[in-house]
């Protein structure tokens, strides 16, 4: 794929993921992504087919690497000869998507409207995000489940969702003069995650 092409692609991507952040994906018609990202409905089609299929792009291209991470940070603390702590668990739930997202502030906000609304779209569109998140959701679910085997998975399963919105209502308030998150460094970010990490692991054990 040449540089022009992977621009073109990228280019729709941005713009769709803006207009689905602030118009949800009913409110959003290929036809608005054509005018604003200033290509043709061809290549629209070319790249992803339909509007589903441009939904999951927008999706993935968030939740690929941070996903990646999350399994990677999974894994390593499952190789000690120990369990992992409820807080350890969790600080590996935030702190990839915290990272990722404060790499680039310009798009931050706009990201993270977007995975808000993923999560508050009708079925299917729902379903599209969960399954491309699905992965490391599945892995925290089951070394939760190791940790907390008292609980029910359908309790772990709501909790984790408590979790997923607190990440992020954390997010789209961030930059806020009375937000968690004040700025995209990696010190707070850092604060930012020990805070979550201690105020929702006491619910995740309750």
């Amino acid at each position: 794929m040449n540089s022009s092409t992977t621009d073109t692609k990228e280019q729709i991507i941005s713009v769709a993921e803006r207009l689905f952040a602030e118009r949800g994906f009913a409110g959003t018609t290929l036809r608005n992504v054509v005018s604003e990202a200033g290509v043709n409905l061809a290549a629209v089609h070319y790249h992803f087919g339909s509007k589903e299929d441009l939904f999951r792009a927008v999706v993935a291209r968030f939740a690929r690497p941070v996903v990646e991470q999350e399994l990677r940070l999974l894994a390593e603390l499952q190789a000690g000869s120990e369990l992992p702590s409820v807080e350890a668990i969790l600080t590996v739930v935030f702190k990839p998507s915290l990272e990722i997202l404060s790499q680039d502030p310009d798009t931050r906000l706009v990201r993270a409207q977007f995975m808000g609304r993923c999560r508050t779209e009708p079925e299917p569109i729902q379903s599209i995000a969960n399954e491309e998140f699905a992965a490391a959701t599945d892995a925290c679910l089951d070394v939760l489940q190791r940790v907390l085997p008292e609980q029910s998975r359908s309790q772990l399963h709501w909790k984790f969702d408590l979790v997923i919105a607190t990440l992020i209502r954390v997010l789209t308030e961030a930059g806020k003069p009375y937000a968690l998150l004040k700025s995209n460094n990696l010190e707070d970010v850092e604060a930012t995650t020990q805070q979550l990490v201690r105020f929702l692991s006491l619910g995740m054990r309750s």
